[in-house]
């Protein structure tokens, strides 16, 4: 692990919709308060909270997927900022993505499908390099088939190297066990976690399950669009008990 941070937060906020000054309305709904974070390269952070805590939101912003309201976000040591254009360059060229669903395109092989980043970048493609990460995520020998010849815990293994090809400075993962069964999800977390003990990638993981929380370094909590807590060398049975309180919280502040 190195001192060098790989993300970094500045008082983020985002708010949906507007206040209608002409009938006194205000429908605004505000998805982040003010997050301010720092995470350093080589770490490996889950992202938790209750429904409509604003988990997504964080990553979205975190990821130049959506634009914050207010505040600065930094990937790499570089504020993310400029056009649609020049935060689509800088995605490709900094950014990695695991989604739930793998979005994969079925009429690319494999080795197609982990290369189009380096395609759409209009870098050079190593195919040499992009098959070597194939072999380390154990899909060496499917280099040519098709996605839909693969069962759900390949296909996401398959996303998992399309991320990895570009050398990103942030990996975001999106749920990325969330279609797969308990076997698969396993194998899927223990290669994200490879990811960042033997290649020394960064990952931001949102996730609702806390088993695959518990494969993260940290766990950053949220309620109410606000950081809330955070837990070190979480554990599953720890994680499921910050979550409840939260939640028991949630509930007495409403009532």
């Amino acid at each position: 692990m190195t001192n060098t941070e790989a993300l970094r937060l500045d008082e983020v906020r985002k708010v949906y919709g507007d206040a209608d000054h002409t009938d006194n309305t205000d429908n605004r709904v505000t998805a982040l308060a003010g997050i301010s974070l720092s995470l350093p390269a080589g770490t490996f952070t889950a992202v938790m909270g209750p429904s409509g805590s604003g988990k997504s939101t964080l990553l979205q912003c975190a990821a130049g997927l959506d634009r914050p309201t207010a505040g600065r976000v930094f990937v790499g040591g570089h504020e993310m900022t400029g056009s649609e254009t020049e935060l689509t360059r800088f995605r490709r060229e900094h950014i990695g993505f695991v989604f739930q669903q793998f979005n994969l395109l079925p009429s690319l092989t494999v080795l197609q499908n982990v290369t189009l980043p380096l395609r759409l970048a209009g870098k050079r493609v190593e195919e040499g390099r992009a098959a070597r990460i194939l072999e380390q995520v154990g899909l060496g020998e499917r280099l040519s088939h098709r996605p839909q010849e693969l069962s759900g815990g390949q296909q996401q293994r398959v996303a998992i190297a399309r991320a990895l090809v570009t050398s990103p400075a942030v990996v975001f993962a999106d749920e990325p066990t969330g279609a797969l069964d308990t076997r698969s999800a396993r194998a899927v977390l223990g290669l994200l976690r490879q990811a960042v003990r033997v290649h020394g990638r960064t990952l931001v993981m949102v996730t609702h399950d806390p088993v695959a929380a518990s494969y993260a370094d940290s766990v950053l909590f949220l309620a109410d669009g606000r950081l809330v807590g955070r837990m070190a060398d979480p554990t599953a049975e720890a994680v499921a008990e910050r979550l409840t309180r939260l939640g028991d919280e949630l509930v007495q502040k409403g009532a």
